[in-house]
C-alpha cells in the first residue's frame, strides 16, 4: 500500500523550521504582483454564478516565495459597488500590522476604483492562505494560497520530487450579498448547506436537480471537469493542502493511500493547512479517486471528487466506486486525530511553562432583539466604524466601547448540553488589552446551540500570531483539573485550531506582536454574526501608520478621547 499520510507525523516541520534561521543571514528578494479584484461569471461546478476573482481567476494566483522575501501587491478594486480587503492568513505581519487586511480592525476598506499597495515580509516558512476579509467575500471565490519556502541553500529534513497545492472550498450558488441579507433579517434566513465542494476550484453539481435554472447549468462545460493530479510512478509528491470553506469541515482522502498512518483520511477545518507526502507506488495502469466530503454536519452536499492520474495512463475516471469517507457525526475520530499531532522532538522549543493570564471563551448561539447571533461569553461582536488600530494610534476612544468584554462565564451555572435562555446576551465593540510580552492561555468552550442536541464545530483563527495547542477535552473545562492534562512538552504550533462539539480546546501564545489582532471563528457565517473578538498588545510600539489605510476615520472628539 501507499502512504498518503506518511508525512503527517512530521507536519510540524512545516510550521516550526523558522526557529533555526537568522533573518539577517537570509538572501531575500522583493516579489511584485499586480492584481485586479473583479467580478466574473464562473461555473466551477457547472452552474454559472457571479464570482469575485483576482485577474479573472478563482482560486487566485499562488504566491510562491521564500522565507525573508518581501511581498508587494498592487491591488485595484474593480467591484463597482463593493469595498474589498484581503487577509494574509497565517502571515504574522510583524512590524506591519496595518497590512493584515481585516475589516474594522487594521485598516479601512479599499473602495471601488481605488488601488492599495500591500507590502509585508514573510518571516516563517510553511503553507498559508489568503482570502477576502470584507463581508462574506471569501464565499464568492476571493481566495488563494501562499507558499513560503526555506531560504536558498537550505533543505527540508525529508525529500520529495514534486510539490502541488490543493485548495479545498465549499461553493454556494447564492452570492455573498444575498446571503448577508438573509443572515441579517427577521425572520432569519440561513444559508443552508453548500451546493458543491470544490477541489482546486473544480466541482460537479447535478444539473438535473429539480427547481434550478437550467439555462445556468451546463453539465458538459469544460469549467467543471474534475481536477486532475498527475503523478509519475516511483516519485514522491508533497501536497500542500489548505481549506478555505465558508461553512464546512471536511475529510480528505486518496483511494488506496491509507497506511501506515492510523486513519484513512485527513480531517481539515476552514483556515487550516497541512503538507503530506505521497509516493506514487500504486498499480500505475489505472487512476484513483481523490475525495473530500463534509463532516460535522448532516449535510446534503455531495462529496467533491478529483482524479489521481498515473502517467502515461489516460485521464479517465477510475474503475472503482469512490470511497465512502467517514461518518459525518464521528466526533470521536476527529478529536482523536486532533490529539495525535505533536511537535517532532528536537525541532521546536516547548512553550512557556505557565500563563500570566487565562481567558475562557464560551461559544454560544443567541437571539438578540429578534436577530440570530453567535457570541462568546454572551457578547456578540459588532464592528466599529473606525478600525481599532487607527482608533488607538489616533486616540479616538469614542469610536468603540471602552470597557473590555468578560474574560470568563459562570461555569457552575451554565449547562453546556442544553439550550440556554441567553437572556443577557448583547452586542458590543469592546476589546481585550493584553500586557505586551505576557503569556496568554485561551480556553475555548463549546456548548449547545439554540437547536436541542446540537453543538457545532468551530475552527478558531488568531491573527498576528502562531500559538501552541495545549490540549482538547470533552465536556466542560475544569479549571482545577484539566490544566494538568496540558501538553507542555511537544505541542504543535498553529494559527487555526478546531473546537469540537460539546468540548474544549486550550491554546497558549505570547503577546509579543505590537498591534491589534482579530481572533474569530473561521466559519464565514459565524464570524459575520458576531463570533469574533480583538486583542490589543504593545500599541505604543507600533510605528506611524501609513496614510493609505485612513479612508474611514471618524472625526476626533477631544473630551472623550483620553484612554
Amino acid at each position: 500500500m501507499g502512504d498518503l499520510f506518511r508525512g503527517l507525523s512530521r507536519l510540524v516541520l512545516f510550521w516550526v523550521l523558522f526557529m533555526y534561521f537568522d533573518p539577517k543571514q537570509i538572501e531575500a528578494e522583493e516579489k511584485h504582483y499586480k492584481w485586479e479584484v473583479k467580478y466574473a461569471f464562473k461555473a466551477p461546478d457547472c452552474y454559472t454564478k457571479l464570482a469575485i476573482t483576482i485577474n479573472g481567476l478563482s482560486p487566485g494566483p499562488t504566491i510562491d516565495a521564500r522565507l525573508g522575501d518581501t511581498i508587494v501587491i498592487e491591488l485595484t478594486n474593480r467591484l463597482f459597488l463593493e469595498n474589498v480587503l484581503i487577509h494574509w492568513h497565517g502571515i504574522r505581519q510583524y512590524g506591519t500590522p496595518w497590512m493584515d487586511g481585516t475589516e474594522g480592525v487594521t485598516q479601512c476598506p479599499i473602495l471601488p476604483g481605488e488601488t492599495f499597495v500591500y507590502r509585508y515580509k514573510l518571516d516563517r516558512p510553511g503553507t498559508y492562505l489568503y482570502h477576502g476579509h470584507y463581508g462574506l467575500q471569501k464565499s464568492d471565490g476571493l481566495n488563494g494560497m501562499i507558499w513560503v519556502r526555506l531560504p536558498k541553500g537550505k533543505s527540508e529534513p525529508y525529500s520529495y520530487d514534486v510539490e502541488q497545492g490543493i485548495l479545498l472550498t465549499d461553493w454556494y450558488h447564492q452570492t455573498s450579498s444575498q446571503q448577508a441579507v438573509g443572515l441579517s433579517s427577521i425572520p432569519f434566513a440561513w444559508v443552508k448547506e453548500p451546493q458543491s465542494i470544490l477541489i482546486q476550484g473544480k466541482g460537479k453539481f447535478n444539473c438535473s436537480t429539480p427547481g434550478i435554472a437550467t439555462a445556468l447549468c451546463n453539465a458538459t462545460s469544460t469549467d467543471c471537469v474534475p481536477y486532475i493530479l498527475t503523478v509519475e510512478p516511483g516519485k514522491t509528491y508533497r501536497l500542500r493542502i489548505g481549506s478555505l470553506t465558508s461553512l464546512s469541515a471536511l475529510s480528505f482522502e486518496i483511494e488506496g493511500y491509507v497506511e501506515p498512518f492510523t486513519v484513512q483520511n485527513l480531517y481539515i477545518y476552514s483556515g487550516e493547512t497541512y503538507s503530506v507526502l505521497i509516493k506514487a507506488d500504486q498499480e500505475p495502469s489505472r487512476n484513483y479517486w481523490i475525495l473530500t466530503k463534509v463532516v460535522s454536519r448532516n449535510s446534503t452536499t455531495p462529496p467533491g471528487l478529483a482524479i489521481l492520474n498515473y502517467a502515461p495512463t489516460g485521464i479517465t475516471p477510475p474503475p472503482s466506486t469512490p470511497p465512502q469517507g467517514p461518518l459525518w457525526n464521528d466526533v470521536a475520530s476527529r478529536v482523536s486525530q486532533s490529539k495525535q499531532f505533536k511537535a517532532l522532538s528536537g525541532h521546536f522549543g516547548a512553550p512557556p511553562l505557565k500563563a500570566d493570564r487565562t481567558i475562557v471563551f464560551l461559544n454560544t448561539q443567541n437571539l438578540i432583539n429578534g436577530y440570530v447571533r453567535w457570541s462568546i461569553n454572551n457578547i456578540s461582536f459588532r464592528f466599529p466604524e473606525t478600525p481599532y488600530l487607527i482608533a488607538y494610534k489616533k486616540k479616538l476612544a469614542h469610536t468603540f466601547d471602552r470597557s473590555p468584554p468578560p474574560s470568563n462565564y459562570d461555569s457552575s451555572a451554565y449547562d453546556i448540553f442544553s439550550v440556554a435562555k441567553n437572556v443577557i446576551a448583547t452586542t458590543r465593540t469592546g476589546i481585550f488589552r493584553l500586557k505586551f510580552g505576557s503569556v496568554i492561555d485561551i480556553i475555548l468552550q463549546n456548548a449547545n446551540t439554540m437547536t436541542p442536541n446540537n453543538s457545532e464545530t468551530h475552527p478558531w483563527h488568531l491573527h498576528g500570531h502562531h500559538f501552541w495547542v495545549l490540549g482538547y477535552g470533552n465536556g466542560k473545562f475544569d479549571m482545577e483539573k484539566d490544566p494538568e492534562k496540558f501538553n507542555s512538552v511537544n505541542p504543535i504550533m498553529k494559527n487555526t485550531v478546531a473546537l469540537h462539539p460539546y468540548g474544549w480546546t486550550a491554546i497558549r501564545f505570547v503577546a509579543d506582536n505590537p498591534g491589534v489582532w482579530a481572533f474569530h471563528c473561521h466559519i464565514e457565517y459565524h464570524f459575520f454574526l458576531g463570533m469574533f473578538t480583538v486583542f490589543e498588545e504593545g500599541i505604543d510600539r507600533v510605528e506611524k501608520l501609513p496614510d493609505s489605510i485612513m479612508g474611514c476615520v471618524t472625526p476626533k472628539r477631544k473630551k472623550e478621547d483620553n484612554y
